[in-house]
């Protein structure tokens, strides 16, 4: 007996031996499809068998795909942890930028070992769409992957999800409707996917599930996302908003640690590996925004320097690790001293939000007949210096991230700010942003005053010109008679915007200099109805080429007044 005992125990322990120490298996694999559109999301789904405790460690369960493209270029994709229900499903993501046949392998690491996949293929199809975005050749704007011009139109649209109904916001219906009125960019926040119910390093399925589907919306819209995944509120305990309760990083330091702390930095490396993983396959991802308001939060107090240096850390591990190379963004907040020298030195976008009331020019006395300066003339001014200091100092495409709300002279009931709101927007691409101002934010707040054809006819206006094909480009001077002209150039075209915000632009003269000699086609551009209005031809001169705004009246009954403001591109005749 004694012996049949000793048999049946050695049995036992090597069926325990062999289920903990054996290596990883694959118990089913299946791709979504067997081909592709160019830039859609081509999903690899697997069951597996393996030796962990924590499946969204790497440090325990790593899942990577090496795909090679019909030329030859290998492309390294961490695969993800997805819930399903009450099933476990593992995910690889990507999106293929070469037509043809690409294959993969997929390789799964335990604590006990490895395993790779048998091959695997699919054929990467034309498709509509033109791929994520990325820093253009001449360095001052964004194009997409097959290098078609990108400007963005929009502003900020916060999905305030609902947390228990998985819903928020951003709707199918209303990104529609946006998309029919021009936008073709939202920027978000996300509540951290981190949280005290799930502990340190495991994340929130609800709140990854709401963010797949609003990727997906937006895909399918061919709407773009700066997704800000650490805003000021949850790094902050003392200082304006008061997040970190709910932070479960306070269970490794101290919210003035943050932006220092090792321990930290180790969980965060595992984050942003997530958010590659499961996000950074789409066409729609436009920017990894790092951080809104730096300043907001404990450890900025503590160590300001130390936080740039935090910045640098992740825009790094961004560019090391996302092979899709989505530009990164970060920004200070909108006061007249919050100039973030260290932040527009690290990242692909320099930002400098803008909120004019906390200290820039504005009006001197609160009454505008009692001023010299007219209230939307100071603003104007204070996007076009900004930008100016953004564009001189780094040679990068600069974005204004964060701007608006009630934090200017006019109240957003009032007239003056849908003029404000409209100057803005006119003034910041005649000075050279890639994209427009991101207004704070999208809520019946100020709908009435955003949501109008102002972004429309923007849009149809950048439309017309190719940014990221331009070469040679720098600010040009010019002058407007009882008004201010901006003015950009470059080897191909020149485009401008001016403004008599004290009254009527028609009658008065443009005068550009700088310029080379030659015969210029001018298109004089309606911003308030959207359409080009005027076109003649004309000579640079050695005191400059000057043309007049037409006056525009009444005509069979109907208005036809130009406004305060026009917008106008030259291109060289030949």
């Amino acid at each position: 007996m004694r012996k049949h005992h000793s048999i049946l125990v050695i049995s036992m322990i090597c069926m325990l031996s062999f289920n903990v120490f054996s290596a990883p298996e694959i118990v089913r694999l299946r791709q979504n499809e067997e081909t592709v559109g160019l830039y859609n999301k081509f999903e690899v789904d697997l069951n597996i068998k393996a030796d962990y405790s924590n499946p969204f460690d790497p440090e325990e369960i790593t899942i990577d795909a090496l795909f090679t493209s019909p030329t030859g270029k290998k492309w390294k994709i961490p695969g993800f942890y997805n819930m399903v229900s009450f099933n476990s499903i593992w995910m690889v993501r990507f999106s293929a930028n070469e037509l043809g046949k690409w294959t993969y392998v997929i390789t799964i690491r335990d604590n006990n070992g490895e395993i790779k996949s048998d091959p695997g293929s699919f054929t990467a199809v034309t498709s509509p769409y033109h791929g994520p975005l990325q820093v253009a050749g001449n360095k001052r704007y964004l194009e997409h992957a097959d290098g078609t011009p990108f400007y963005g139109v929009g502003f900020w649209f916060n999905d305030e999800l609902t947390y228990r109904s998985e819903t928020g916001r951003i709707t199918s219906e209303e990104l529609d409707r946006l998309k029919g009125l021009g936008l073709n960019f939202i920027s978000s926040f996300i509540v951290p996917i981190e949280t005290m119910g799930t502990g340190l390093g495991r994340y929130d399925q609800n709140l990854c599930r709401r963010w797949d589907k609003v990727f997906e919306m937006c895909e399918e819209k061919d709407i773009q996302l700066s997704f800000n995944f650490w805003f000021h509120n949850f790094i902050s305990e003392t200082v304006w908003s008061h997040g970190w309760h709910t932070n479960p990083y306070q269970l490794v330091c101290d919210s003035k640690d943050f932006f220092s702390s090792d321990e930290a930095w180790k969980y965060q490396e595992k984050l942003y590996r997530y958010f590659i993983a499961r996000w950074g396959y789409s066409r729609s991802l436009a920017i990894w925004f790092i951080v809104d308001e730096v300043n907001g939060t404990d450890g900025w107090r503590a160590d300001s320097l130390g936080a740039a240096e935090w910045g640098r850390k992740i825009h790094n591990f961004f560019k090391a690790n996302d092979p899709y190379n989505h530009p990164t963004t970060g920004t200070r907040s909108g006061g007249s001293k919050e100039w973030w020298q260290e932040g527009y030195e690290v990242f692909d976008l320099p930002g400098r939000e803008i909120y004019e009331a906390q200290g820039f020019p504005i009006n001197k006395n609160g009454k505008i007949t009692a001023d010299d300066t007219h209230p939307l003339t100071y603003s104007y001014n204070n996007y076009a210096g900004q930008i100016r200091k953004l564009w001189n100092g780094w040679e990068k495409p600069c974005i204004i991230p964060e701007t608006g709300y009630d934090h200017t002279y006019y109240e957003p009931s009032q007239p003056g700010y849908l003029a404000q709101y409209h100057n803005a927007l006119w003034v910041s691409l005649a000075c050279g942003t890639s994209m427009s101002p991101f207004w704070w934010s999208y809520n019946s707040f100020i709908n009435d005053n955003m949501i109008t054809h102002q972004i429309l006819n923007l849009r149809r206006f950048s439309d017309e010109i190719p940014f990221s094909k331009l070469t040679g480009l720098t600010p040009v001077e010019a002058t407007f008679t009882n008004g201010d002209a901006f003015v950009m150039k470059s080897d191909q075209l020149v485009f401008g915007w001016a403004v008599n915000p004290n009254t009527d632009a028609t009658g008065e003269t443009i005068t550009i200099t700088g310029l080379q000699e030659g015969t210029y086609k001018l298109r004089l551009y309606h911003t308030w109805r959207g359409r080009f209005i005027h076109e003649e031809e004309l000579i640079m001169k050695k005191k400059g080429l000057s043309f007049t705004v037409p006056v525009l009246v009444v005509t069979g009954g109907h208005a036809n007044n130009i406004g305060d403001d026009v917008a106008f591109i030259l291109e060289p005749v030949e």
